[in-house]
């Protein structure tokens, strides 16, 4: 069940929205708070329940944008066409890279959105994303990243995901790298299908924030002791609810944000990937753990 509680509209610098756009961010903020999953973790010896970290995930966790390569991995599987993948991928370029706010950007975005999953199964997206991630997504994780992450889970932490990516996929990779769950763009379902309808906007820029602040009221979290990571100035919104905000392999804006507000940057564009760095990733060590379980079980899974 969705939340429809309206957040105190002084908590987000909406950023110049429309009243009817800042409407459609909190909706699809608190809907992404209602559908994360909180995955049940053994915490060994520390607890710290107030405190949090929160993760973009392209170009932040991993190289490129995630929807992108899950579209491309589901194409492969003829979940849809060559063709329909081409015209996806014109129509979110120009949202995504340029962090457009416009209307017709976003209504452009949403559609080629919805046009990926509408009339399919829940179930089904879920398998195949399943197999693209093992097979497609590994290889483009970050592993500094992943070692701040996993610094929080050591702390005692939980740490969640949040991106435009639709909440089933992100949870997908949230899974796999053992964290506690993912806040993500929520499609509409009804008897296990997808409508064609989004359930507010795409969890993008402003609606990131509302995202967070709406998991921080369910969760009893402190903003003030939480994480942000993020590499694009469209996440400042995110980065700024919460108390220790940090650039990752940041924009050329996002960057002189950052340093005109003494945030610290990190820039893991030229490590190594995932598969040559995990024997010797002791810091993520648990994240390796269930990279490789994970990729070994997606493997047996399709013999």
């Amino acid at each position: 069940m969705i939340n429809s509680q309206a957040s105190d509209p002084h908590t987000i610098d909406a950023g110049g929205a429309a009243p009817g756009m800042l409407g459609a961010y909190r909706t699809a903020g608190e809907a992404a708070a209602a559908a994360t999953d909180v995955l049940a973790q053994t915490m060994r010896g520390k607890s710290d329940p107030t405190g949090a970290a929160f993760f973009d995930v392209d170009n932040t966790l991993m190289k490129g944008a995630s929807i992108f390569h899950f579209a491309a991995g589901l194409a492969r599987r003829r979940f849809f066409s060559s063709s329909e993948l081409v015209g996806f991928a014109a129509k979110q370029l120009k949202f995504v890279l340029s962090g457009s706010e416009d209307p017709e950007d976003m209504a452009s975005a949403t559609e080629a959105a919805l046009s990926f999953v509408q009339g399919r199964s829940v179930h089904e997206l879920i398998d195949l994303g399943q197999e693209v991630f093992t097979d497609s997504i590994v290889d483009k994780l970050i592993p500094g990243t992943l070692a701040l992450a996993q610094g929080h889970l050591d702390a005692g932490q939980r740490v969640w995901l949040v991106t435009a990516t639709p909440v089933e996929l992100a949870t997908i990779i949230s899974s796999h790298l053992g964290l506690t769950g993912a806040l993500g763009t929520v499609s509409e379902v009804v008897d296990g299908i997808y409508t064609g309808h989004l359930v507010g906007s795409p969890l993008h820029g402003v609606a990131k924030a509302e995202a967070i602040r709406a998991l921080a009221e369910r969760e009893d979290l402190d903003l003030s002791r939480c994480s942000a990571y993020s590499d694009s100035a469209n996440d400042i919104p995110m980065l700024s609810s919460v108390g220790h905000p940090f650039a990752i392999n940041p924009d050329g804006t996002l960057r002189n944000h950052a340093r005109a507000n003494d945030w610290p940057i990190r820039d893991f564009r030229r490590r190594a990937h995932v598969r040559k760095a995990a024997p010797g990733f002791a810091a993520g060590a648990g994240i390796a753990a269930g990279i490789s379980l994970g990729y070994a079980a997606g493997r047996l899974s399709r013999r």
